[in-house]
């Protein structure tokens, strides 16, 4: 009898935890079933394209040839609502044993909910600016050589890993934004490192043809330990980013003009700002050539802790030429001023292709 007791009650153990897998399972097969066939079904379009681009760089009396990011872009239309969107960038690195390194940029699988509106999960820019949310790596779109200072300074987030959602053009106005939640700085692509996620909420608007006015908050709290752009911080930050942004792309002119205002927040020293602004602008003499300004500042409250404090300006004169939709050369001279470092001057050349 007491065999038959110890049978029977591993028996209705089994049974319960059957029933709860059998509860999730009948709950997850009906989402499967939603995502994969509540539209109707067509063949699979999946598109490989790539941009890289050549390099000629006059700069300390030296005389220099490279190239910069080879980027490998993968499209893929499942079905009329669920996508995939893969972004692979393959760039020279000194510190690799191999001297290159492969650094997955974004792994985006998309689901349209409704008309404009989206759900996106996976690795993504951050949409926290204009120059973040478009231009990503293919620098054959980029209107000038180099990002503004505030990406080399790592003054933003570039990625967030997590789950958003997103519309756009909506009414009149073509209204768009973005609602993000995922990984703070500090983690790993799987894993966050604390308890706390990063938020980012951006919205924009186009009233106008070729015109887009945009804003963003971001919020995060950076746990003491984080290894960050090789350093570990040793202080627990509070981080909150504002981003405001005008951009326009007309006929003949274009304006590009954005600031980022960051404060951190530590226990030792209280709230720190720093501004990140930098303003674009070039002119169409034709419908290939385009000579352009940009001025470029970085600007850190005295204490700031979480960022390598060095207050930089930079003006950058140039000189684009558009071969087609794909094809690109650029003459960039630009001028650099660190307050550890002094004056920098360099000169650079590049052909920057689609392919």
């Amino acid at each position: 009898m007491k065999c038959n007791s110890i049978i029977l009650i591993k028996f209705r153990r089994m049974y319960m935890l059957m029933s709860r897998r059998l509860k999730y399972i009948c709950f997850v097969i009906p989402i499967i079933i939603l995502l994969f066939f509540s539209s109707r079904t067509f063949s699979q379009n999946t598109q490989i394209k790539g941009f890289i681009d050549g390099l000629v760089t006059h700069e300390k009396s030296k005389l220099s040839f490279g190239f910069g990011e080879q980027d490998l872009f993968i499209a893929s239309e499942i079905n009329d609502r669920l996508s995939f969107l893969g972004e692979t960038v393959f760039r020279y690195t000194p510190s690799s044993p191999t001297a290159f390194s492969i650094s997955v940029e974004r792994v985006v699988i998309k689901y349209n909910i409704k008309d404009n509106h989206n759900l996106l999960i996976g690795k993504h820019h951050t949409p926290i600016n204009y120059w973040n949310d478009t231009y990503h790596h293919g620098r054959v779109f980029f209107p000038t050589i180099e990002r503004p200072l505030l990406f080399s300074k790592n003054i933003i987030p570039l990625h967030t890993t997590g789950i958003s959602i997103q519309g756009h053009d909506l009414g009149n106005l073509k209204f768009g934004y973005d609602l993000m939640v995922g990984n703070g700085l500090g983690s790993e692509e799987i894993f966050d490192n604390n308890k706390s996620k990063s938020l980012t909420a951006a919205i924009h608007i186009k009233p106008v043809e070729r015109l887009r006015l945009g804003a963003s908050y971001y919020v995060d709290v950076i746990s003491k330990g984080s290894k960050i752009h090789d350093r570990v911080i040793n202080r627990k930050v509070n981080q909150n980013l504002i981003t405001a942004s005008v951009a326009y792309f007309g006929k003949k002119l274009e304006v590009l003009s954005e600031g980022t205002l960051s404060i951190n927040r530590t226990d030792s020293t209280g709230r720190k700002k720093t501004l990140a602004p930098y303003i674009y602008t070039g002119y169409k003499i034709t419908e290939k050539l385009v000579p352009y300004l940009r001025l470029d500042n970085i600007h850190y409250q005295k204490g700031e802790l979480y960022y390598d404090k060095d207050n930089m300006t930079a003006l950058v004169a140039g000189m684009r030429y558009q071969l087609n939709y794909l094809a690109v050369i650029k003459l960039e001279y630009r001028y650099t001023h660190s307050e550890l470092t002094g004056d920098g001057n360099k000169l650079t050349a590049q052909f920057a292709i689609g392919f």
